[in-house]
């Protein structure tokens, strides 16, 4: 079972999610922080690079955001030249378009946008120009997954492209046909407003964090929904009732006098998952360090001795550790390279577990990864995809002496 717990402040929304009693996903809004991930801009191109094969775009933010040929080529590979044109000849200073925001700006970058168009329903991504249709690598049988690939290619017409979610799976037709007509009006709406919006222009921002994570994985039979604000309670109870007619999801209005976290044991879950070294109860211990390049991940056993001999003491530890680590990545919503030392295996056996056992967690991340390998030196390499800056840190800052280093110039 599944607990989504709702904090309410004036102007912040913290959202904690339990499995099982243990905490795998924290994340703070702030109403004027809102992320832009999603959001579609008419903008203006200000400059064309090709030797670069990019291009930077006025979407009316600090930095320009940052468009690379692979975003304005057709978004179906079978329907690209096979040699990349300049970029020069697709787009020119001046060019108006709209674009949709893929990556938020970040330290001096500007956003990152695409023109391969996305919108995310309960059943679908809705892709106005992709011309394919695609099933989630999640549902598994394979009668089902040609059912719904079926119902993509009938639903569709000209080049809509879609991506069937996982939540489709034993899903009506008509279920699922709704969700489609509800995004082609969406993509209308968005259509409608550029042409008399003067570049550059917001014209159309994705939901925020609470309605995104109901609208993406949110089980109305399974799952629970508990928040300490009426009014927010209310507002999400009728937003569910509107994406999923004919169901009865779990909303509790939390009203007791104890804080909503403390109650949930939240707060202390919180103080020891996200410290830079972390022991589980059976002692293993297993080290932090995020630089700009990678997030740099130690494993040792420390106390742990849980093996009749030293081979199955390590295996033992490691898998722990990859069951903890896979937690990690997703409640500190990690991304980009990942590199693990684990302790030292000898048996390729051991090392197919350990991977076994990381791809198995992280099926249940709705951020993408994929475990490279080991390298030469015995080390597990994996990326994390990354689109917006964590807000999954709320203990904890760099030092304002030696800017999370851990050492001070003399």
């Amino acid at each position: 079972m599944r607990q989504m717990i709702v904090h309410c402040e004036q102007e912040t929304i913290s959202m904690a999610l339990i499995e099982d009693g243990r905490l795998v996903e924290y994340a703070v809004e702030r109403s004027q922080e809102q992320g832009i991930v999603g959001s579609f801009y008419k903008g203006k191109v200000v400059n064309v690079l090709p030797g670069m094969q990019a291009a930077f775009v006025d979407i009316g933010l600090k930095k320009n955001a940052f468009l690379y040929i692979d975003d304005v080529l057709h978004p179906h590979l079978e329907k690209q030249p096979k040699l990349k044109p300049s970029i020069s000849e697709l787009l020119f200073v001046g060019e108006e378009l709209i674009v949709q925001v893929m990556k938020e700006p970040r330290g001096g970058k500007g956003a990152r946008v695409t023109t391969h168009f996305s919108l995310p329903g309960r059943c679908m991504v809705y892709m106005p120009t992709a011309d394919y249709v695609a099933v989630s690598k999640k549902i598994g049988r394979d009668t089902e997954r040609a059912r719904l690939k079926g119902i993509g290619e009938q639903i569709r017409t000209d080049e809509e492209g879609l991506i069937i979610r996982t939540v489709s799976e034993d899903e009506p037709l008509d279920s699922i046909r709704g969700d489609l007509d509800f995004l082609r009006k969406e993509w209308a709406r968005i259509l409608d407003k550029a042409p008399p919006a003067a570049a550059p222009a917001l014209l159309h921002r994705d939901l925020g964090l609470l309605q995104r994570f109901i609208r993406d994985s949110f089980d109305p039979v399974h799952d629970e929904l508990i928040m300490d604000n009426r009014t927010k309670a209310e507002e999400i109870r009728g937003y569910l009732t509107e994406i999923m007619p004919g169901m009865y999801p779990k909303v509790t209005y939390y009203t007791d006098g104890t804080p909503i976290f403390q109650a949930y044991g939240l707060d202390e879950q919180m103080k020891t998952s996200f410290a830079r070294k972390i022991t589980l109860p059976e002692g293993v211990n297993i080290v932090v360090d995020q630089t700009e390049a990678m997030t740099i991940i130690d494993v040792n056993s420390a106390k742990y001795i849980g093996g009749d001999n030293f081979e199955e003491t390590v295996l033992k530890t490691n898998l722990l550790a990859a069951e903890e680590i896979a937690r990690i990545l997703r409640l500190w919503d990690i991304g980009g390279i990942i590199i693990i030392d684990f302790i030292d295996m000898d048996r390729e056996e051991h090392r197919h577990q350990v991977v076994a056992v990381i791809e198995s967690v992280m099926r249940k991340d709705r951020t993408k990864s994929f475990v490279v390998g080991w390298t030469r030196l015995g080390l597990l390499e994996m990326t994390r995809k990354k689109a917006k800056e964590s807000t999954a840190l709320p203990y904890a800052k760099p030092c304002d002496n030696c800017g999370g280093r851990g050492l001070v110039i003399k």
